[in-house]
């Protein structure tokens, strides 16, 4: 899941930084706790992420653990 969102991140090139302001946190370091898995979203802040990269919350959080799923469903 976090693999998904740092990808986001880096890709469109918003800094650490910018999701501090988005999110409203005070320190670089509680993102990056929530970024590494050591802090959980709310879901509130996983609508502002999706929001702000245009995407479904299911499209970051979940895109990883969806895939797996998929490749345990038969077609």
């Amino acid at each position: 899941m976090y693999d998904s969102l740092r990808r986001y991140r880096k890709d469109n090139g918003i800094s650490v930084t910018e999701m501090c302001n988005l999110l409203g946190l005070e320190t670089e370091s509680a993102y990056y706790k929530k970024e590494t898995g050591h802090t959980k979203f709310s879901l509130i802040e996983a609508k502002k992420i999706a929001n702000h990269f245009g995407l479904k919350i299911e499209n970051i959080f979940f895109a990883d653990e969806l895939s797996k799923m998929d490749d345990l469903v038969e077609v």
